[in-house]
């Protein structure tokens, strides 16, 4: 099967996403994997000064598994607020239609908005099966408000017009249906977890000793994109006044580096340990160092439906969970699974000193763990690749009788 992805981020610096592991592991399975992407942070790379970026093709590309393969494929973009996304639309155009002569995909499997959009009226027209892969609320990630309007009519369009809406949790399910996909033509595929990778038995104590954590400390940790809706702000100005024994480990970067760095310069007492995004092999060791991990994001319309992929790796570890509870959480989690819910980044404090105070860390960790064992990688993987090939069945039988 040969399988072309249509995305607005940047594919080799962002991630591993869901998108990573399971285009990765079909890649190992012996498809043919071409991924279309965007060089999101454009405007702060350093590595090219020229006003029109050039096109890039990056060839064996894997950030999840040794053995993935994929090629990426970066058109060109005019590098000038608002010209960017115009510019887009004309060089993402050519490059789709290029890859469908060419490299003649049997499937196009779409992730982000203005390409997808492009990429579902190219797959009509050469009557090619078009999967929405849909992680997120993905209006609202787009950085200039005044675009989101728009942002959401095309969104919506997509929704309607796919072959198949895939949504990761059931949450974003609703909120595809809501947005006008037709629900007979929607489904969950869970995100996954690299059991292999994220192993609960890890020592944390290489990481620990490194920052200089003693071993009675309790360890409270965050790893991804520091959204300035992620609550880490709050929070971090909340653990430099706690007399309790606890420190914040964040790893990560992105919009709120900044004001967390002028956060910490006012700690003392070294509560706080921030660490610029790692290599993907040694994350684990990251989280195996904490004792608690943390999604304290404010409950905004973007949230609202996101189950993010490291809430899966946190339990695999054994790492009982806070985070605000925020609807999709609630429904894919429930209560008890390992999941402790709070209402907002400020409530973090009080409810690990209540879990510390009743000695329930390790067994909320257990049930958590217990709770995800069903989610691999492998079967989520192929049961990824079963829509794929319905998919283009349906599609091959549609075109023989129209």
């Amino acid at each position: 099967m040969r399988i072309l992805v249509v995305q607005e981020s940047d594919w080799i610096q962002r991630g591993p996403h869901n998108s990573h592991h399971l285009m990765e592991r079909l890649s190992a399975k012996g498809h043919e994997i071409r991924v279309i992407d965007y060089e999101i942070l454009w405007n702060e790379s350093k590595t090219e000064n020229n006003l029109i970026s050039k096109r890039k093709v990056f060839y064996n590309q894997h950030k999840s598994i040794e053995n993935g393969n994929i090629t990426v494929i970066r058109p060109s973009i005019v590098k000038l607020p608002v010209l960017n996304y115009v510019s887009l639309l004309c060089t993402h155009y050519n490059e789709i239609k290029k890859q469908i002569g060419s490299f003649k995909p049997d499937v196009i499997v779409g992730l982000g908005i203005l390409n997808a959009n492009i990429a579902i009226k190219l797959a009509k027209n050469y009557h090619i099966p078009f999967v929405y892969y849909v992680m997120d609320l993905l209006h609202g990630l787009v950085p200039q408000k005044h675009f989101q309007s728009l942002a959401t009519q095309i969104e919506s369009d997509n929704m309607r017009k796919a072959d198949r809406v895939i949504s990761v949790n059931e949450g974003l399910r609703e909120y595809t249906i809501e947005m006008g996909a037709d629900r007979e033509r929607t489904e969950v595929i869970r995100t996954g977890v690299d059991f292999n990778h994220f192993r609960h038995s890890l020592d944390g104590k290489p990481i620990r000793e490194k920052y200089g954590i003693k071993d009675d400390e309790v360890v409270l940790f965050f790893m991804g994109w520091l959204y300035v809706f992620s609550g880490l702000k709050e929070l971090a100005s909340e653990v430099i006044k706690s007399k309790d024994n606890l420190k914040l480990l964040i790893l990560g970067e992105g919009d709120l580096w900044n004001d967390l760095q002028k956060i910490k310069s006012t700690d003392q007492f070294n509560k706080i340990t921030i660490v610029n995004w790692q290599p993907y092999e040694i994350v684990p060791e990251y989280v195996a160092a904490a004792d608690v991990c943390l999604l304290p994001a404010h409950a905004n319309d973007v949230m609202k439906y996101i189950v993010p992929i490291k809430i899966y790796e946190y339990l695999a570890m054994g790492k009982p969970v806070i985070a605000t509870k925020l609807y999709g959480l609630v429904k894919e989690f429930e209560e008890n699974n390992g999941v402790i819910y709070i209402d907002n980044p400020l409530n973090v404090l009080d409810k690990v000193k209540y879990l510390i105070k009743n000695q329930s860390l390790k067994r909320e960790g257990q049930k958590g763990l217990e709770f995800v064992e069903k989610n691999n990688w492998d079967k989520i993987t192929d049961d990824f690749e079963l829509v794929l090939y319905k998919s283009i069945e349906i599609r091959h039988s549609t075109k023989i009788h129209s």
